[in-house]
C-alpha cells in the first residue's frame, strides 16, 4: 500500500500471488529464481518491475511471487495481467527446462533436503529466521499462498476492518484449499499448508498468537496487545536489530501501519489467476457488507473470541467446503438462520448475497468452486486416496497447464 496517501476502506486492494519454480518433466523444485530475475534485469535483484505487475523473490530461492506495482481499484482487470506475466514467465524458463507450478504446497517436495534460502537482498532476515526455527520445514519453505491488502485510513476504519477479518477468516480456507498432500500423500487435511502453517514457529508463540489475532480496534493497542510481545520474545535472538516487528508478525492477517493496510494471509494459490482474483473479489465483497453491518452489528462482531475462531478454522483447514458449521451465532454473523450448516452452504448463502457486485469471470469460477468443490477436493478426486508419484506428478502438470491457460481444474 503507498505509505504516503491514506486510502479509505474498500477504495483500492493490493494481491500478491506465489508460485513455484520447477523442472518441467519431473516436477523438483528449482532453486533459480534469481537467475530469472538476472535474465530479465540484467543483474541479480529481489524485485522486477513490469509495469503494473512487479516479480519479487521470497524468503527460498524456488519460488516467486507477482504483485500488484501499486494498489489498484480494479481487482478484476488484473487477471488478464497476472495471466500475461504467467505466460512470459513461462516462456523464460521453458529455455532452461522450467515451469511455474500453482497451488500452495507441493505434494513431492522434501523441505529437509530441497530448501535453499535467497541468498541475495534481505538474506539476514532470513538467516535470523532460519537460526531461530530452522526453515527446512513444510509450514517455511513449501507454502505458496495469495496475499489480499486491504487499506484503512484510520484508527476507527482499522477497527472495523479488523474486526470483520477475524470473523471471517476461519471459513476462507473452505473456498482457497489446495494443498491436500505432502510428501507424497494425502494428509488428511484439504488446508495442509495452513496446518503446517499452524506449527512452525511454535518455538517463539508470540509471533504467531492464535493466528486468529485478537480484538484489538487501534493501532495504539495493537502496538500495545501485538507488536509488543512479539518484540520481547525475538529481542534475545535479534541482538543486532535486523527484524521489524510488522514483518515478524505471522497471524492470519496482520495490520501493517507502514502501509496503512491489513494483510490476510490465509488463502491458498489457486491453478489459475482468475480463480485466484474471484476468491478476493468474493472476500472483499463480503468485508464490505460486513463493515456497513448487513448481517449484524460491529458490537455483535467484536464480541468473538479469537480462540473459539480458531475451533472453526481447525475444522475448515481439515475438511474445506465440507466442515460443518454448528454454530448458530456464528452463521446469524452472515444472516443465515440455520442451527447448522456446511462451509460450503454458507459460502453459497453469502454469494447469493453479495456476489452480484462482482464481474462475470469472477462468479463463473465461484461457481464452478461452489459445484464441484476447492481445488483440494478437485486434485483428490484426480488422484485417488492412495496415488503413487508418478499419479501425482500427472495431475500436477495439468495444473500447471491450467496455470499456463488461466482456467480452473475441472
Amino acid at each position: 500500500m503507498n505509505e504516503h496517501a491514506p486510502y479509505g476502506l474498500f477504495e483500492v486492494a493490493g494481491i500478491e500471488l506465489e508460485y513455484m519454480v520447477v523442472e518441467r518433466d519431473t516436477l523438483r523444485a528449482s532453486p533459480t529464481v534469481d537467475q530469472l530475475f538476472k535474465d530479465v534485469a540484467g543483474h541479480i535483484t529481489g524485485d522486477v518491475e513490469r509495469g503494473d505487475v512487479e516479480w519479487s523473490n521470497e524468503l527460498v530461492a524456488h519460488v516467486l511471487e507477482l504483485k500488484t506495482a501499486k494498489p489498484t481499484a480494479d481487482i478484476p482487470g488484473f487477471r488478464t495481467k497476472f495471466a500475461a506475466e504467467v505466460r512470459a514467465i513461462n516462456a523464460l524458463l521453458a529455455k532452461r527446462g522450467l515451469m511455474l507450478l500453482p497451488t500452495a504446497a507441493h505434494p513431492l517436495f522434501d523441505p529437509f533436503t530441497e530448501t535453499v534460502l535467497w541468498p541475495h537482498d534481505y538474506h539476514d532476515v532470513y538467516e535470523l529466521y532460519n537460526r531461530i526455527f530452522d526453515c527446512r520445514g513444510h509450514g517455511w519453505s513449501n507454502l505458496q499462498s495469495v496475499h489480499l491488502n486491504l487499506p484503512f485510513a484510520n484508527d476507527e476504519e482499522f477497527g472495523k476492518l479488523h474486526t470483520a477479518i477475524r470473523l471471517l477468516l476461519p471459513i476462507i480456507p473452505a473456498l482457497s484449499a489446495s494443498s491436500p498432500i505432502l510428501d507424497g500423500k494425502p494428509t488428511g487435511f484439504l488446508d495442509a499448508r495452513m496446518e503446517a502453517y499452524l506449527h512452525h514457529q511454535e518455538r517463539l508463540p508470540q509471533l504467531m498468537g492464535s493466528l486468529i489475532p485478537e480484538a484489538v480496534l487501534s493501532e495504539e493497542e495493537y502496538y500495545r496487545e501485538i507488536f509488543a510481545p512479539i518484540g520481547k520474545a525475538l529481542a534475545p535472538f535479534d541482538t543486532k536489530g535486523i527484524m521489524d516487528h510488522q514483518f515478524a508478525n505471522s497471524r492470519g492477517a496482520i495490520a501493517r501501519f507502514d502501509r496503512g493496510a491489513i494483510e490476510i494471509r490465509v488463502v491458498d494459490i489457486q491453478e489459475c489467476p482468475g480463480a485466484d482474483l474471484a476468491i478476493a473479489q468474493l472476500i472483499v465483497e463480503t468485508l464490505k457488507a460486513m463493515v456497513q453491518g448487513r448481517w449484524a452489528s460491529q458490537y455483535l462482531q467484536r464480541a468473538w473470541h479469537h480462540n473459539d475462531l480458531l475451533k472453526l478454522f481447525m475444522k475448515v483447514i481439515r475438511r474445506a467446503g465440507g466442515a460443518t458449521i454448528k454454530n448458530r451465532d456464528y452463521l446469524l454473523m452472515f444472516g443465515l438462520d440455520s442451527p447448522e450448516a456446511t462451509a460450503s452452504a454458507l459460502w453459497a448463502h453469502i454469494f447469493a448475497e453479495v456476489g452480484g457486485t462482482m464481474d462475470a469471470g469472477a462468479r463463473a469460477c465461484i461457481t464452478h468452486i461452489l459445484q464441484h468443490g476447492c481445488l483440494a477436493h478437485r486434485i483428490l478426486a484426480r488422484t485417488g486416496p492412495k496415488p503413487n508419484a508418478q499419479r501425482i506428478t500427472d495431475v500436477y502438470k495439468e495444473l500447471a497447464q491450467c496455470l499456463q491457460e488461466d482456467r480452473q481444474l475441472a
